[in-house]
């Protein structure tokens, strides 16, 4: 499956963003998806992930309350809302689909990656 991420850009503190990844190539219903971010220097952390049919979602602490992970299946799409966003929050964003059907917050065991969109968030 190939994976394009958009709906990355600059924005100021306290604003909302929504990331888009279109799926392709597969069938998108049978992924387990995954949102994790890079930031200069740091390791690729995860940010949330969404079942296949979209009925339990997982969340790193740090975005808890925050972001929202959504799929949209006949769309082929998984988004990601990112609202009252920190300077911290600023990094590469990145989806992934997993084969496996349960879930996982490392980035190891996702089998297919999109090619990133850069968030940057100005204090």
């Amino acid at each position: 499956v190939q994976l394009q991420a958009s709906g990355g850009g600059l924005v100021q503190a306290g604003d909302s963003l929504r990331l888009s990844c279109a799926a392709s190539g597969g069938t998108f219903s049978n992924y387990f998806m995954g949102w994790f971010r890079q930031a200069p220097g740091k390791e690729r952390e995860f940010v949330a992930a969404i079942s296949l049919s979209g009925c339990s979602t997982y969340y790193a602490d740090s975005v808890k309350g925050r972001f929202t992970i959504s799929r949209d299946n006949a769309k082929n799409t998984v988004y990601l809302q990112m609202n009252s966003l920190k300077s911290e929050d600023t990094a590469v964003y990145y989806c992934a689909a997993r084969t496996r059907y349960y879930y996982s917050g490392y980035a190891e065991h996702y089998d297919y990656w999109g090619q990133g969109t850069q968030v940057t968030v100005s204090s």
